[in-house]
């Protein structure tokens, strides 16, 4: 007792008090000063708890489990946390206190024998230890769970024989158990469907759609030192591999069956099929909206962007961290979902193949009212977001066929048209890059049978496009026929200040016209074709980054020329289309009413529009967002989460003015936000008619859609209103 005194007198500079008074209210004072502690508010930062919420205290007489043999203290479930299998499970000590049982400097014993697991099987349970003691234990579990109708975290003290209960509240779980307990619990006629579809966190069905970090053996990479960095979580799971430097590196060691890591300062366009090869995605540098977060999460790879402790040297092969170096081949593990490097490889934890998953989803889709469509750019990426329950693709991009497998010849074409010195000369590299567009366009539709594509014409500008490097540059000169210096100056003509709102998009349209006229005739070709061979499609054509309706007058009269031209060629009455366009330019926003003479469907590109609205880059906000968060300049992220006092204000303004002019238009969001939570409600409320998202979210969006409407009827018809 003498060095805890001393201890207290060092730390806080004063003697410890005797008057139980002083010890009582020093107690409380001590748990509301907690709330302001470093772990707890990080804590509500994961876990979205306001900050001005404030925090209570029990006072409450001490029982002692640490007075003898016959004491003891322990935690426990009323079902496995871990599985949600419907099983008593929990862990105890004998003569303990209950922080001995969660510091983990004891080894706990099992509750029972039917829990047992290899690492304690050789211990005592509660169960055969104390018989009595865990029957009533039971009991308690038993009508604490139908008391609160959910699994219930269980705190409990034995003193001398006679148990305490401490304390219970809803048990934390992972993913394959939460919707086990929700599907068990409803077949138990404890819950309602309703409620079964309100158990489940969005978040959680990550879990059960990507491999994750195994969380016992996180702990103790932890414990050992073992985490390197921290980033952004730019792709859930987990992943772990060899790191390489380059793409090139990625796709070698890929095809000699090796796992790697991808390791990169930031990514581009160029480094697309080792992005693809790699099993995880790591960058020093970019948001959630960067290059290497979109394309990751599109195709459902772990990735961390943003780490600023890395530094990348490719022509070196190596990383350094805070001092020490990796070099290629050095394995690390990514924990996507947190945004977490560790060195070394830790163990993953597949939940995907889960029985129960369908049957709760068909629950799920019984109670949205908001339609979930996709953003995918391939046949692969349009089936499998069918296979998770997309209702329709809501952003095809044409750009992404030139990045990736089989893009060599259709990126020489449209490169040869970049450089093209006159339109005779562009329209020739565009007539041999038509078959390549239109068999793109015509797989994914033909893919999504009969379901709603939207086809964004090409958006980027195109800089992008131009090779960079000495020895592209040099080999698109050999087959051009050109001069090295030739590309590198037609490279420089098309630099510009501000690609983002510089010549892109529909400027594209409206400075070459035959760039969008070859796209306007592969999308209706190849949507001809595939109606005289008796299949269903139905695609949307959209005008990308327009600020002004003449700007859709002038696409639209060359639209409707091609139409009539391919009617004519095919034989056909008509073709079954939508032409519409992408509001990411706050002008379009609040000239909607106007945009809606010419455009039959709205899409929301929120990362743009987000963007230009704040004036952010979203390729730059690593550098400044982490201190925005922490100074609580901004609550959120915009870029995660939609901001409901700016940009949410844009979206009803244009919901409202385009509704005006066109009663039936259809609007829907295709930005990244269409995957979180957060801004599908936001969605869900301002009145769109579907949110799109890369495939691996589809699930998540059908979820948070499918509470949104529950909680917006139980709000309406009240606790009962069933």
């Amino acid at each position: 007792m003498g060095i805890y005194k001393a201890k207290v007198k060092e730390v806080l500079g004063k003697e410890f008090p005797d008057d139980a008074r002083k010890q009582l209210w020093g107690g409380i004072a001590a748990v509301f000063k907690s709330w302001n502690g470093r772990r707890a508010v990080s804590y509500r930062r994961i876990e979205g708890i306001p900050d001005d919420w404030g925090t209570a205290t029990n006072i409450q007489a001490m029982v002692f489990g640490n007075m003898g043999a016959s004491s003891a203290t322990g935690v426990a479930f009323s079902r496995n946390p871990a599985t949600g299998e419907n099983a008593f499970y929990g862990e105890w000590l004998v003569n303990a206190q209950g922080e001995d049982v969660v510091a983990g400097l004891r080894t706990p014993n099992p509750l029972n024998e039917a829990t047992k697991s290899e690492q304690n099987k050789h211990l005592p349970s509660l169960e055969t230890s104390m018989p009595r003691v865990y029957r009533e234990l039971d009991g308690y579990r038993r009508r604490l769970e139908r008391h609160y109708r959910d699994m219930q975290d269980i705190e409990f003290t034995i003193q001398e024989g006679r148990l305490w209960m401490l304390q219970c509240r809803v048990g934390k779980r992972t993913g394959t158990a939460a919707l086990r307990m929700a599907m068990d619990m409803r077949a138990e006629k404890m819950i309602s469907d309703k409620e079964a579809v309100l158990r489940l966190q969005p978040a959680q069905l990550d879990e059960l759609l990507h491999p994750v970090v195994d969380p016992a053996d996180e702990k103790q990479a932890q414990a050992a030192g073992r985490l390197i960095a921290k980033g952004l979580p730019a792709g859930p799971g987990g992943a772990s591999g060899q790191v390489v430097f380059t793409a090139a590196a990625a796709v070698e060691w890929a095809r000699q069956k090796k796992t790697v890591i991808l390791v990169r300062e930031e990514t581009n366009p160029e480094d697309v099929e080792g992005m693809r090869a790699a099993t995880g995605i790591l960058t020093a540098r970019g948001g959630m909206t960067s290059h290497a977060a979109l394309v990751a999460r599109g195709w459902g790879k772990c990735c961390i962007v943003g780490a600023g402790d890395i530094h990348v040297e490719p022509a070196a092969g190596r990383m350094t961290v805070r001092g020490k170096v990796y070099k290629e081949g050095d394995v690390l593990t990514l924990n996507g979902t947190r945004g977490y490097v560790y060195e070394g490889r830790l163990e993953m934890r597949d939940a995907t193949e889960n029985p129960l998953f369908k049957g709760f989803m068909k629950f799920v889709d019984k109670y949205r009212r908001l339609g979930v469509r996709t953003n995918a750019d391939t046949p692969e990426d349009a089936r499998l977001a069918r296979s998770f329950g997309a209702e329709g693709i809501g952003l095809f991009r044409t750009e992404h066929m030139f990045y990736g497998k089989g893009s060599d010849r259709p990126l020489f074409l449209l490169r040869k048209m970049i450089l093209a010195k006159n339109e005779a000369e562009r329209r020739k590299a565009l007539d041999e890059l038509f078959p390549f567009v239109k068999a793109a366009i015509k797989g994914t539709l033909e893919a999504m049978e009969g379901y709603p594509v939207t086809i964004r014409l090409l958006d980027p500008p195109l800089h992008e496009f131009v090779p960079k490097s000495d020895e592209k540059r040099a080999e698109l000169a050999r087959e051009l026929g050109v001069s090295v210096e030739d590309v590198r100056r037609r490279g420089e003509e098309l630099h510009e200040s501000n690609p983002m709102m510089g010549h892109r998009g529909v400027r594209l349209g409206i400075s070459y016209p035959e760039i969008s006229e070859m796209q306007f005739r592969a999308i209706l070709e190849a949507a001809a074709e595939l109606c005289a061979g008796g299949k269903k499609c139905l695609p949307e054509i959209m005008i990308p980054v327009t600020s002004h309706v003449n700007e859709l007058t002038h696409q639209k009269a060359i639209c409707r020329r091609v139409e009539a031209e391919v009617r004519a060629k095919y034989g056909l009455k008509r073709i079954a289309y939508l032409y519409g366009t992408m509001i990411e330019v706050p002008r379009a926003a609040l000239t909607a009413d106007e945009m809606a003479r010419e455009a039959e469907f709205f899409s929301f590109g929120t990362n743009d529009l987000t963007q230009m609205t704040f004036g952010f880059s979203r390729d730059d906000i690593g550098g400044f967002m982490k201190g925005y968060l922490e100074k609580k300049i901004l609550a959120d992220d915009p870029f995660q989460t939609l901001d409901i006092r700016g940009i949410d204000k844009l979206v009803r303004i244009a919901v409202e003015g385009g509704r005006r002019t066109r009663p039936d238009l259809k609007i829907g969001i295709c930005g990244e936000h269409g995957g979180d939570p957060e801004s599908v409600e936001l969605c869900h409320k301002a009145g769109l008619n579907y949110v799109s998202c890369s495939p691996f979210r589809v699930p998540i969006a059908r979820l948070a859609a499918a509470q949104v409407a529950i909680e917006e009827k139980m709000g309406a018809a009240g606790p009962k209103g069933d």
